[in-house]
């Protein structure tokens, strides 16, 4: 990938990498992800892209390599030529700067879409809860789900969980989104709105990292593609470009299966 200068850059990995047990995950992991980029990630189950992801924002520990989210280093900080373990309140600080969207909502059942949208502002952010609510229903009416402020998840289709979802996690003013298969759990015909909210936040600059199996979405919307394969990057490039003319014959055997 082409150099850049510190202050462009909003993810860096340098040689990052994970095990779980014997099992190594992430092999010597290189990328950089630029201020407002969108960058998504392909490649089979088990190749440690979700891995990869959890790791920045510190759900995962890296066991070595550099891992760098907006010039800081996820989860320790260097000094004095050490690096050393950060405490738990300022890795919670961190990493509510980071907003993650899972595969299955992950929302709190018992409470309503406004209320999962702002317990994060009033609980992490110290907000009031007056600030919050007026936020979280502009950021509902954003994701089109002005009319179900008051519903609970039961009451909403996974299209619908999943936007609030989104809403909850932009209802922290985070720096960088991650979006770990966003679509997958859904029903197909319920895809299509999840994506339309993605499209805007990348309209409206937001840097966002994605994990998808929605290759229309990456060919469209991400400004770079990395194909991930048994812990290591394989290819990286425009997406239009790896899509189109992979170089790598992992990737086409990849590419072939699934296009």
């Amino acid at each position: 990938m082409p150099e850049h200068g510190p202050r462009d850059l909003m993810v860096q990995a340098q040689a990052v990498s994970k095990h779980f047990g014997a099992l190594q995950v992430l092999r010597g992991i290189n990328l950089e992800v630029k201020r407002g980029e969108v960058m998504c990630i392909i490649g089979p189950s088990g190749s440690g892209k979700s891995t990869f992801l959890r790791c920045i924002n510190h759900l995962e520990k890296v066991d070595g390599g550099r891992l760098m989210v907006d010039g800081q280093m996820v989860g320790y900080r260097e000094h004095g030529g050490r690096v050393y373990e950060l405490k738990d309140r300022e890795v919670c600080r961190r990493r509510a700067e980071v907003g993650m969207v899972f595969q299955h909502f992950n929302l709190f059942p018992h409470m309503t879409a406004l209320q999962n949208v702002t317990v994060g502002p009033v609980k992490v952010k110290g907000e009031t809860r007056a600030q919050a609510e007026q936020r979280g229903r502009e950021l509902l009416a954003r994701v089109g789900l002005a009319d179900k402020v008051d519903a609970y998840p039961r009451q909403l289709s996974g299209g619908q969980q999943q936007r609030v979802a989104i809403a909850r996690a932009l209802g922290m003013q985070p720096k960088l989104m991650l979006f770990d298969e966003p679509t997958s759990a859904l029903d197909p015909e319920l895809v299509g709105d999840v994506l339309q909210v993605m499209r805007q936040l990348a309209e409206d600059g937001m840097t966002m990292v994605v994990v998808t199996h929605e290759i229309g979405f990456a060919r469209e919307v991400g400004d770079s593609l990395v194909f991930m394969d048994g812990g290591v990057v394989v290819e990286s490039g425009v997406p239009r470009e790896v899509l189109a003319n992979p170089s790598q014959e992992r990737t086409k055997a990849f590419l072939s299966r699934i296009l």
